[in-house]
């Protein structure tokens, strides 16, 4: 029997409902699978990481910031400690670095005036020559603790490599 409401039938208009309705929970459905994600996960941009080959000491150290330890070496006898220490503060501060197991392999105190950073083991600095790595080959890490200021001794384990990449050539001891 033909329909008498204007514009169509009621069962039409239930059909174009159910299908709008469809669509709307479809496209919400869509819209929480793809952003729903960032609502559980740890923002990339938050997470603290070493972005060069080195370490980064943790700031529990002391007032100094120490930053991208490495070591290289090609034999595993005799190594070049690399690092920056950076001095962010108004007076000068010494960090104390024991290398191997409780300084087991040697030490050094280095003096960071107030306001400077300075680059351990470059190419326009003195290197900073570990005599006798204990046999830390290059792959591995030696185990030092930092400490500067009145902060605690923080110990770290830093990548020991070797002089294959061109960048770290010209700092093999």
């Amino acid at each position: 029997m033909p329909s008498s409401v204007p514009g169509g039938s009621v069962i039409s208009n239930n059909r174009t409902t159910a299908r709008r309705l469809a669509s709307l929970a479809l496209g919400a459905a869509v819209v929480l699978g793809a952003t729903g994600c960032s609502m559980i996960s740890t923002q990339a941009t938050t997470i603290q990481y070493s972005p060069g080959d080195g370490m980064m000491i943790p700031d529990t150290s002391g007032p100094l910031q120490v930053r991208n330890v490495l070591v290289v070496t090609d034999d595993g006898e005799q190594g070049n400690l690399v690092a920056a220490v950076v001095n962010g503060t108004g007076s000068a501060h010494t960090l104390r670095i024991d290398i191997g197991e409780a300084g087991s392999v040697g030490s050094a105190t280095i003096r960071v005036p107030a306001n400077t950073v300075v680059s351990l083991g470059s190419d326009e600095t003195e290197p900073l020559l570990i005599e006798d790595l204990g046999g830390a080959m290059p792959g591995s890490d030696i185990p030092m603790s930092f400490q500067s200021g009145d902060g605690e001794t923080t110990v770290v384990p830093i990548p020991v490599l070797d002089g294959a990449q061109d960048y770290l050539a010209p700092l093999v001891p």
